[in-house]
């Protein structure tokens, strides 16, 4: 997931609040006042919420940028699925972003332009961004090359795929 500095923040109150929910847990026995299992309990609560609102920052992030790529794909006319006719590289973080060469291939007889949305995933699969790369002009019968970096800094490993590919 994209580590904005409010998702790190809560990502950080969120482990804290397990680290104190497990300890307190672990703690209690039949001579622990009630007051310290409930407050493990409330821990454990706090650290649970935190938790889902760091995933939907995290989700809404995703959604904003794939409506964003979806409307631009979606401006142009007369464009034929071309999803096949793309392949991507290894990703890799340049600064922090995540970037990957796109590779298309022009089958028609006349030049061509393409646009390809390629999405950025986690090793999970996990959605962390979508970008639209342009690849202008490409003679017939031959193949263009493009740069998709991502909008914000990704960490850990990143994967990325083709979510659509439009040849015009």
């Amino acid at each position: 997931m994209p580590r904005t500095p409010r998702i790190k923040s809560t990502l950080l109150l969120t482990a804290a609040a397990v680290c104190c929910a497990t300890v307190l847990t672990g703690c209690s026995d039949d001579n622990t006042p009630s007051s310290v299992s409930s407050a493990a309990s409330q821990a454990a609560s706090v650290a649970e919420s935190l938790g889902r609102e760091a995933g939907s920052a995290a989700s809404s992030a995703f959604a904003s940028a794939t409506a964003e790529a979806g409307r631009k794909l979606d401006e142009i006319q007369d464009g034929v699925d071309v999803k096949s006719d793309v392949k991507l590289g290894t990703p890799s973080t340049d600064g922090g972003r995540a970037t990957v060469e796109v590779t298309v291939t022009n089958t028609v007889d006349s030049a061509k332009s393409f646009a390809v949305q390629v999405d950025f995933t986690d090793t999970s699969g996990n959605r962390l961004d979508a970008v639209v790369v342009t690849v202008s002009d490409v003679a017939a019968g031959a193949d263009g090359t493009a740069t998709a970096r991502s909008n914000r800094d990704l960490t850990g490993e990143v994967k990325a795929e083709v979510a659509r590919a439009v040849r015009y």
